[in-house]
């Protein structure tokens, strides 16, 4: 006889898990009790599952499988950004970050193992998208992450940016699933306002999004106002251009009436001259928004510098003067390559910290 393959209980809605505890001859309250242990108390073990009877936890660890991410190693910058590789089922690795600051504590978490979309400034890019993170995954970086603002700096975690590796959008089923896990009363009982998804501008998707009623933040890599210099650091700009991007943000906005964050990097002699602030002032005024001007983060390849900071401030400046809020992003965990575009698992025995 071959090997019984498990079914992963994380992947049953609670109706499913209701209906496997029903055919098994138990309750149907069973499977809310089971549901509740792994999404509200984040529990990765059957045995732990206290309120169940021994036979019952023997039938599960027999029928059912658990696949809780790993943290494989921490480091810890600096300024207080911690950065973990979570290892995953198969063994692949993802990256996730905590940012503390005075007033919040965020999580940077990842939707796919590698990207597809080879930005040129972002070492995730360099990357072969390899495959999608499942809803548990998404969930349970969110939950260490969250460990870790209660372990390091007695805080709660306050909000949660879907900045890390892929394209949050290119792994969109599973990506509303986790945020479902994350912000339902039945999971973690966080605010959906409190999370930000970022894309690097799938239009039929920021389309879908808006239709779906997602309640969350959007925010929009953008970097380039013209499609010419857009082409030439983000090839996704080919097939989805600065008017379709646009064309969706405003569709967007008429069925939400959220206001979008375009997250914008200053590279040196790129697109931090008065021009580039010009075509991102017009850009900016399709729909209500915010500007995030980022510091650029040197992956190593030596394709970009970052801007001269008075450079930087003059830009700001100016969209400010425009009616356009806009604010200057310095940048944190650069020492460990935690900083934005610089996810790649890459490891850094001189900052590493294991897990105890």
């Amino acid at each position: 006889m071959g090997e019984v393959i498990k079914t992963d209980i994380r992947s049953l809605s609670l109706a499913e898990l209701k209906e496997v505890f029903v055919a098994h001859g138990e309750k149907a309250f069973r499977g809310q009790q089971v549901y509740e242990w792994l999404w509200k108390k984040s529990c990765t073990d059957f045995d732990a599952m206290s309120n169940l009877s021994n036979d019952l936890r023997n039938w599960l660890k027999q029928t059912f499988v658990i696949h809780p991410i790993q943290v494989e190693d921490k480091q810890i910058s600096n300024d207080g950004t911690i950065k973990s590789g979570f290892k995953l089922y198969d063994q692949k690795v993802v990256e996730g970050v905590l940012i503390p600051a005075d007033e919040r504590m965020t999580a940077c978490v990842s939707s796919q193992v590698g990207c597809s979309l080879t930005c040129k400034f972002c070492a995730t890019g360099t990357m072969d998208r390899e495959r999608n993170l499942n809803p548990d995954e998404i969930y349970d970086q969110v939950v260490h992450i969250k460990n870790w603002a209660q372990q390091h700096y007695q805080n709660p975690l306050t909000n949660i940016v879907f900045m890390g590796m892929g394209e949050p959008l290119l792994n969109y089923s599973n990506l509303i699933k986790g945020i479902e896990k994350i912000t339902s009363p039945e999971g973690l009982g966080m605010s959906g306002e409190r999370i930000t998804v970022s894309t690097a501008g799938i239009a039929k998707m920021i389309r879908k999004l808006a239709d779906d009623e997602v309640k969350v933040n959007l925010a929009l890599s953008l970097h380039a106002a013209n499609d010419a210099k857009r082409n030439l650091i983000m090839p996704i700009n080919e097939s989805n251009n600065l008017k379709a991007v646009g064309e969706a943000l405003q569709y967007y906005y008429r069925k939400t009436r959220r206001r979008v964050t375009y997250e914008y990097i200053a590279f040196k002699d790129f697109n931090e001259g008065m021009e580039d602030a010009k075509e991102l002032l017009q850009f900016c005024k399709l729909i209500p928004c915010k500007v995030n001007v980022i510091e650029y983060n040197p992956t190593g390849d030596g394709k970009f510098e970052k801007a001269d900071s008075d450079k930087i401030d003059k830009f700001c400046n100016y969209l400010e003067k425009n009616g356009i809020i806009a604010k200057v992003r310095r940048s944190r965990g650069k020492d460990i390559d935690a900083a934005c575009g610089q996810l790649a698992n890459k490891k850094h025995e001189n900052a590493l910290v294991k897990e105890a």
